[in-house]
């Protein structure tokens, strides 16, 4: 076994699933921390009071708070989309913070490939691995375009087609643009800042293991938090303006 850092851009493959689906150490821990949050949330809502209890207030104020928040964003589409914008603050900010815990990134699996003896991290971070940010990404967009046209029809096609004057057919092109980047801006965003995290406390780890690392932690917590907030948000606001008729 080597001694020297693991660090891998892409997720490391585990096992295969059905034959021929290759389960990854950021699927693998994904997996996990959906299972933990349906239990979580399952745990709370069980036994809905009107006095709450303990659980159930925290519920209560983080779901409120939520709610507050990004209300002042949707207005009266908040009733819609609060689900979505939701589920994707509290998804996100969970695979952040799990990808701090001892063990994710730590604990070594062996395997032989190509007749080579590899030693890989079990567990790694959902949002360390640019499949997972990716696919939130092009959801997003989806349910942006979705909405766009279901709320405005077929005048939404104005923002991106318009041949009423050169201005505007130039300004749609940018839009059209714009849609597409919004993928490759939200995925590698999320990615880029957790995974950067994730090698930063490797390597402090590694060169200080004692107390040099504890500030870095509390410093990718915050970051962790900021970038489910600034994903979620944007979300909103793109639904915001998809819904919102070009004049105005």
């Amino acid at each position: 076994m080597h001694s020297g850092i693991h660090v891998s851009l892409t997720a490391e493959k585990l096992f295969y699933l059905f034959g021929n689906f290759w389960v990854t150490n950021s699927l693998l821990t994904s997996w996990i921390v959906i299972f933990f949050l349906v239990i979580l949330s399952l745990l709370v809502t069980r036994n809905i009071s009107i006095v709450p209890g303990y659980f159930q207030s925290i519920a209560e104020i983080v779901v409120e708070g939520i709610w507050n928040l990004f209300s002042t964003i949707l207005n009266e589409r908040i009733n819609t989309f609060f689900p979505l914008v939701a589920t994707y603050f509290i998804y996100i900010i969970s695979l952040n913070w799990v990808g701090l815990l001892p063990g994710v990134g730590t604990i070594m699996i062996e395997k032989i490939e190509e007749g080579h003896k590899l030693f890989i991290p079990l567990f790694r971070s959902g949002t360390a691995d640019l499949n997972t940010t990716l696919g939130l990404a092009l959801i997003a967009v989806i349910v942006v375009q979705f909405t766009g046209f279901k709320t405005l029809g077929v005048t939404y096609l104005k923002k991106f087609i318009n041949f009423s004057n050169p201005i505007l057919f130039f300004v749609g092109i940018l839009e059209l643009i714009s849609e597409f980047t919004k993928v490759i801006s939200f995925a590698f965003r999320l990615f880029g800042n957790i995974f950067a995290g994730e090698v930063l406390l490797t390597v402090i780890a590694f060169l200080m293991p004692l107390l040099v690392p504890v500030p870095f932690l509390g410093l990718e917590l915050f970051v962790g938090f900021i970038q489910a907030l600034i994903f979620s948000m944007l979300t909103s606001v793109f639904i915001a303006l998809a819904t919102t008729k070009s004049e105005h």
